[in-house]
């Protein structure tokens, strides 16, 4: 079974994984690789925590927007504009 983790890095096989001379450099290119890549994913992170919050901002305004002193006050206000009302 061949399995790749990081494109460029070779193929390691089952077992240990590291096999004589070129066995030990391809696992040492492979922790180079890992390690270069290391900060990639907490861009990744901060975005979830932002999508979250923007979520939960967003459900807080619903939530006041559909109270009945704001949307009576939302639809005067709009029926006012469109001139509608009388």
């Amino acid at each position: 079974m061949t399995t790749r983790l990081v494109p460029g890095a070779s193929r390691i096989r089952g077992g240990c994984g590291v096999r004589g001379v070129g066995g030990v450099r391809a696992a040492g290119r492979l922790v180079q690789r890992v390690r270069a890549l290391g900060e990639e994913g907490m861009t990744t992170a901060e975005y979830a925590v932002g999508t979250v919050a923007a979520v939960a901002f967003a459900a807080l305004l619903l939530t006041i927007v559909r109270s009945g002193p704001v949307k009576s006050a939302l639809s005067g206000i709009i029926v006012g504009a469109l001139g509608t009302g009388s």
